[in-house]
């Protein structure tokens, strides 16, 4: 088998896992949301400005998983780009 086969199979298979857990990772966090808001709710200390605060936080996360997720496929596509030259 050619190296440069080799290099981009074992890419490829990296660039699928990472994919696959990084997907595992949204649902569980997405589902984790769900759950604090749902016990958020149910108390009835809880304020309106602690809520805010709560969501302000899971934004900024789902922002920064997001612009790593990028960050890692821009990456991954660079990878591409220069086995494609050789």
């Amino acid at each position: 088998m050619d190296s440069s086969q080799f290099v981009k199979q074992t890419l490829g298979f990296q660039k699928t896992i990472f994919e696959n857990s990084f997907s595992a990772m949204v649902v569980i966090q997405d589902q984790s949301e769900k759950m604090i808001n749902s016990y958020l709710d149910q108390l009835p200390w809880v304020t309106d400005e602690s809520k805010s605060s709560m969501k302000t936080s899971v934004d900024m996360a789902k922002k920064a998983r997001d612009d790593f997720k990028t960050a890692v496929e821009d990456g991954y596509s660079k990878f591409e780009e220069m086995l494609e030259q050789k």
